[in-house]
């Protein structure tokens, strides 16, 4: 019997497209992190970033392209000569190359954003793949926003670039506006009116707007489309992308609905979801299809019964192919530099030797103050590390502070701060020890930078669990700034975290 199974190319944009959730920003060697592990995991092509967006973005694609190996290594430029040619300075380096390039068709983005006619429009996108198709011969073209687009104008558009060069062309539901079977209609209809469109690779990229996106992105598949634009997690703008790890084991669970399947080793997809839930601060729902906690929990007593006769029962996949290996292993003040190696690079982490060797002590330390060191605290260590900016990049350093609470009396803490080598003390009161510190600290620095969210969690049971802070900011101009600290002490853990936050502010503004 002929195998009539067809693969479906995983485009990952996690680190362009997932990288604009608010507040999820990453540092150049976290970037190349999730990206080693996105090659590891078996994706297709790596959309690196956005290139011309900012220096951080081009040196992240350029880095991301010298070093990893593999996939294809795509950047994003709009229909504009100097983000195209940006777009190739950073991604000229990959072996495999391919630039992205797009314009939105919709009447409502055409008329409002950029005051186009039809034909103008349909202009500098044939111009836009041509001078793309100078650099390199992999060129993807998305018509933006068109789910809101009408088929008749998104039909000649496509038919327009297919013409042009482009090898790719992506129909992205921009804004999350389409259902299933009106998504799907419109990928049948391209190939309908689109004949040329069979002889190259279409692709779709759904927004979750209403939820819809992984059920879109499937639809499309049936109706032919042989390439899933997709974020590990479904992190992205608003809602979010549709999810990676959804769509795979989607079509690998029904493997015999979609006639249809991946190159992804779904073993990886445990340990890439947690890397980039933990580098971007983003948490994973506990219900979330495929890697949340209870994805593979039973409480129901019914349920528990069935599964211990047969995991057939309640269970439609092996938790172990998608890399559930249990989250437990113990490591002592024994445990040596190898171990704790060992451990980070089995969940893709990559850190130097000076970072390693700072982990490993931390662990000891841990371990001498009889604490069970287990997995989650070895991560949350390294994830502090790996969240530390550079010395010179540390313009606000905590010296010290003190905080005085109890019972029926008002909770006071003062705090001395190094603030661009100047030393300065502030002083607070507040509801709790945490706030009066929190508002130590905002007593000595620029009052326009605004605390949005403050979240606190045990990394493992038990009184004498590590304390994760993480925190977001927001300066006057809106952009927002994360923060991390991991310590025994939930107080420090606070302080940390709020000064690591307000580095990055300062550091991104140039002010005080």
């Amino acid at each position: 019997m002929k195998n009539t199974t067809k693969n479906i190319l995983i485009f990952d944009t996690t680190l362009r497209d997932g990288e604009q959730s608010p507040g999820a920003s990453l540092t150049v060697n976290e970037k190349v992190m999730i990206a080693e592990q996105l090659a590891k995991l078996g994706v297709d092509i790596i959309e690196a970033g956005f290139p011309v967006a900012s220096s951080g973005d081009f040196e992240a694609v350029k880095k991301i392209a010298r070093t990893i190996e593999g996939p294809v290594i795509c950047g994003l430029a709009r229909a504009v000569d100097a983000d195209i040619d940006c777009c190739w300075e950073a991604v000229k380096y990959a072996k495999r190359p391919r630039i992205h390039t797009f314009i939105a068709t919709s009447d409502i983005h055409r008329d409002e954003k950029l005051r186009k006619s039809k034909e103008e429009v349909i202009a500098s996108a044939v111009r836009a793949v041509k001078r793309a198709k100078g650099y390199c011969d992999d060129v993807e073209f998305s018509p933006e926003d068109a789910g809101r687009t009408s088929l008749e104008y998104m039909c000649d558009v496509v038919r327009a670039v297919i013409a042009a060069g482009a090898t790719t062309i992506n129909i992205p539901d921009t804004v999350g506006y389409t259902e299933p079977e009106e998504f799907a209609h419109r990928i049948r209809t391209l190939f309908e009116k689109v004949p040329e469109a069979r002889d190259i690779v279409v692709s779709v990229h759904c927004h979750n707007d209403l939820g819809n996106a992984v059920a879109n992105s499937l639809a499309a598949v049936k109706q032919g489309a042989t390439q899933v634009e997709c974020c590990i997690n479904g992190i992205g703008e608003r809602a979010g992308n549709a999810s990676l790890e959804e769509i795979v084991m989607n079509l690998k669970t029904r493997r015999d609905f979609f006639e249809a399947d991946t190159r992804i080793n779904t073993r990886e997809l445990f340990k890439t979801s947690r890397l980039v839930s933990n580098l971007t601060g983003l948490e994973i729902a506990r219900n979330k299809a495929i890697v949340g906690r209870n994805a593979f929990a039973h409480e129901a007593g019914i349920h528990q019964h069935g599964v211990l006769q047969s995991k057939a029962t309640y269970e439609i996949m092996n938790a172990e192919e998608v890399g559930w290996a249990g989250d437990t292993i113990v490591i002592g003040k024994h445990s040596g530099k190898h171990a704790v190696t060992a451990l980070l690079e089995e969940e893709g982490y990559l850190l130097n030797e000076e970072q390693t060797n700072f982990v490993t002590e931390k662990v000891k330390e841990l371990a001498d103050k009889n604490k069970t060191v287990e997995r989650d605290d070895v991560l949350a260590i390294a994830m502090d590390v790996i969240g530390q900016l550079p010395d010179q990049e540390k313009r606000i350093r905590l010296e010290g502070f003190t905080v005085v609470t109890g019972s029926g009396m008002t909770p006071t803490a003062s705090v001395k701060l190094l603030i661009d080598g100047t030393e300065r003390i502030g002083t607070g009161v507040g509801d709790g020890p945490i706030d009066a510190l929190s508002k130590a600290v905002w007593s000595l620095i620029d009052p326009s930078v605004k605390l949005l969210e403050y979240n606190l969690k045990a990394i493992t049971g038990g009184t004498d669990a590590l304390a994760d802070v993480s925190i977001k900011l927001q300066d006057a101009g809106g952009r927002i700034f994360s923060g991390r600290a991991v310590n025994e002490d939930v107080i420090k853990a606070g302080v940390q975290a709020i000064i690591s936050g307000l580095n990055r502010a300062m550091n991104a503004s140039g002010g005080k």
